[in-house]
């Protein structure tokens, strides 16, 4: 029985220690000012929510990241593209009929060409890209093509006589 008395006697002992514990923090608080008051109010409600939102995440687990993939190398693409097949002004058939004459009436074509206004180059006789131009000017203005040699001879033929 001794022993049951004094295990009665510590329990109260503690509960009494426990309510004079637990009144003793909120007394000062009652003595505050509302500043005061709000403050430790605010502290709590951050404590809390800090704790909500720690159980929130260890329940969803963790958040996705994004993990960007690993660069990898690709062998660029050989396409071969087919060389266009352009023809030279000194092989068309208005460079070879040009040729055929002398160096006298080359100088006349050029000479005849530039008094019409199509060609602005040196009178030297000598087939170039000033007279290709020249002389394909004024056969499309004449209605004629240079696309055989016997049309451009017509054509040289007509600047010189």
């Amino acid at each position: 029985m001794l022993l049951s008395v004094m295990n009665a006697k510590a329990t109260v002992i503690a509960g009494l220690t426990a309510l004079t514990i637990a009144a003793v923090p909120a007394t000062p608080a009652l003595a505050w000012g509302e500043k005061e008051q709000g403050f430790v109010a605010g502290v709590a409600t951050a404590v809390i929510v800090d704790e909500i939102l720690k159980n929130r995440r260890a329940r969803m687990g963790a958040a996705p990241v994004y993990v960007a993939p690993a660069p990898t190398f690709v062998e660029p693409r050989h396409t071969y593209v087919e060389p266009r097949h352009t023809t030279s002004i000194y092989a068309t058939p208005a460079a070879r009929a040009f040729q055929s004459y002398s160096a006298r009436e080359r100088k006349a074509i050029q000479r005849n060409l530039r008094a019409w206004g199509y060609y602005r180059g040196g009178i030297d006789g000598s087939f170039g890209p000033g007279t290709y131009n020249a002389i394909t000017a004024y056969a499309r203005d004449e209605g004629t093509s240079l696309s055989t040699t016997a049309k451009a001879y017509g054509v040289y033929d007509g600047l010189l006589f």
